[in-house]
């Protein structure tokens, strides 16, 4: 029988910041002020060495959180407009579609460029190259020490899970004790990319405390630390400064990104068994919504199958996911149009793309490898076409431009803080990684939601939430695919009363829910939720834990309308 734990390697070291940070005077503000008198080497987005400076200056791979197949370009070609023309007469066309074959070819030899190259990167290192042999086990933190002032305790590791069935692969994690009690549930957060790290939440979003412009940390006082021991992990491998001293230990697919997380799970219960017996859930938002229901099956195979210490898997939750590619891509111009990104005649032009990326899809679903990269190239023309007419931020429709995540970069690359963590010599962090989203590339079209079912069926629950102003995985995508997937719930869901959810009183977003299975549309907030509304999104996770989410029973005026 399989027991990854046997085996499990582990370095827990204090995830001490104190080394590296000079407290701050006014204690009762309880603010960390950055070292900057260290320096380090500027390098590329390639890993090069182009000179000296600032801690942290580092040009990133790829923009953050690149969601759903890849980046928004500027100015992508245009479809022209054919107005009631034969689509399939239009020379036009034959020039489009040289240029969607050409995207192909152009993805498929980046791939093989990946797979053929011998050069090392970021988080793929020799292990001659290490300056220190891994960290052995410990019974305790070799760091260990504790943040916060009289009211605010908070005792919380960092460190590598050597991963079983991998030639060299260890992975980071960084973990909150609750604060209000060690028997509250574990919670864990992926964040999705592929190959974004988990710090962008930790930093950002619901940790225990975020990172000012001058890398200042100051307490959340609704980070999602309150009511659960919260593990923040960096995944798949190469993601964040979880590393290999082999390429072959990159994952391309939900078997083998969930196969290393249970395997990283189950060496970390080795470690904490105190944490077996609590619930637990995983959290996660974007590409999330591919990690998080292969990871929770492959948790409740683990189970049944009796594979080494059982997890005590009591429901997943998914934030602005990209988990139905052919029902989400469909619903983004639907969306575009009820928010006025485009207007109908753009609409009518667009959606003409809607059954091609379907059908793309489909055989993806059936056929993988190449036909995912075609279904890739074509269902992302939808996207551009789009952000073209309307160049918004792709995360939250309000704004011009997204967000500004550089200080975390900065901090996270001082020496004194990568000490802390144990992080080996020649590992640097970059938010998201070019390497594992490039491996990833034919997971991105496959449709997730097809194991979903199963987990429902014995008795996991499930949680979709979404902000309403998010647009690349909008609320309305979402909704779609949860109403439509096939269980012995589903006339019984969609049945089901709209209701208010309220938080304070007031309310903060539309509720639909029937047995294990919950949708949350959450007003006024875009892809990431727990950033722009903390208390809301704190408030939905400790009553979705509670089983109170639904406790409200006001139906709302509002209804979830996915029709046109």
């Amino acid at each position: 029988m399989h027991d990854p734990s046997s085996t499990s390697q582990h370095a827990r070291t204090g995830f001490d910041f104190v080394k590296g940070l000079n407290l701050h005077p006014n204690l009762d503000a309880n603010i960390y002020e950055p070292n900057t008198s260290e320096s380090v080497s500027i390098t590329d987005a390639n890993g090069l060495d182009v000179g000296s400076g600032p801690v942290g200056i580092r040009a990133p791979e790829i923009p953050l959180m690149e969601h759903r197949g890849g980046r928004h370009y500027r100015h992508p070609r245009r479809f022209a407009d054919r107005g009631n023309e034969d689509p399939r007469r239009d020379p036009r066309d034959v020039e489009e579609i040289a240029r969607l074959q050409q995207k192909i070819r152009d993805l498929e030899l980046q791939q093989e460029r990946l797979d053929d190259e011998e050069t090392e990167t970021d988080s793929f290192i020799r292990d001659g190259d290490l300056d220190h042999d891994f960290p052995p086990d410990h019974e305790e933190p070799t760091n260990p020490f504790v943040i916060g002032a009289s009211d605010h305790d908070l005792a919380h590791l960092a460190g590598y899970v050597q991963i079983n069935h991998t030639i060299g692969a260890r992975m980071l994690y960084y973990f909150f004790q609750s604060r209000n009690s060690k028997d509250d549930p574990v919670v864990i957060w992926l964040t999705g990319g592929p190959g974004c790290s988990s710090a962008i939440a930790l930093f950002n979003e619901n940790g225990p405390f975020h990172l000012t412009k001058n890398s200042s940390l100051i307490w959340n006082d609704y980070g999602w630390d309150k009511v659960s021991n919260i593990i923040y992990i960096e995944q798949p491998i190469g993601t964040g400064f979880s590393y290999s001293s082999s390429k072959k230990d990159v994952r391309n697919d939900e078997k083998g990104f969930s196969d290393d997380l249970y395997d990283f799970l189950q060496g970390f219960f080795k470690l904490h068994p105190e944490y077996v017996k609590n619930d637990l859930y995983i959290t996660g938002e974007s590409y999330g919504g591919h990690y998080i229901p292969a990871f929770a099956a492959r948790i409740n195979k683990g189970n049944k199958k009796k594979d080494g210490i059982r997890i005590n898997l009591k429901g997943f939750a998914i934030g602005n996911g990209f988990t139905e590619p052919g029902i989400q891509f469909k619903a983004d111009i639907d969306f575009a149009l009820r928010n006025k990104l485009i207007n109908y005649q753009d609409y009518i032009r667009i959606n003409k793309m809607g059954p091609v990326c379907e059908n793309a899809t489909a055989k993806c679903g059936t056929n993988g490898k190449k036909s995912c990269l075609d279904a890739l190239v074509i269902c992302r023309q939808i996207l551009d076409e789009i952000l073209n007419i309307k160049p918004i931020c792709a995360y939250d429709i309000r704004r011009q431009t997204c967000y500004d995540m550089s200080s975390f970069e900065e901090l996270l690359n001082r020496a004194s803080v990568k000490k802390a963590l144990g992080v080996p010599q020649g590992v640097n962090f970059i938010p998201c990684s070019r390497l594992v989203y490039h491996a990833m590339m034919k997971d991105i079209m496959r449709n997730l939601e097809v194991g979903i079912p199963q987990l429902l069926e014995d008795g996991i629950k499930m949680l979709i939430y979404a902000g309403e102003y998010d647009f690349i995985c909008n609320w309305l995508g979402n909704y779609r695919w949860v109403k439509g997937m096939k269980w012995s719930g589903q006339r019984e869901f969609e049945a089901s009363w709209v209701i208010q959810f309220e938080v304070d009183g007031k309310e903060a977003g539309l509720l639909k829910k029937y047995g294990p299975l919950t949708f949350l549309e959450v007003h006024d907030a875009g892809h990431m939720v727990p950033m722009d509304q903390p208390k809301v999104s704190l408030q939905m996770l400790k009553m979705w834990m509670d089983g109170k989410l639904n406790k409200n029973k006001k139906n709302s005026k509002l209804q979830l309308n996915d029709t046109l």
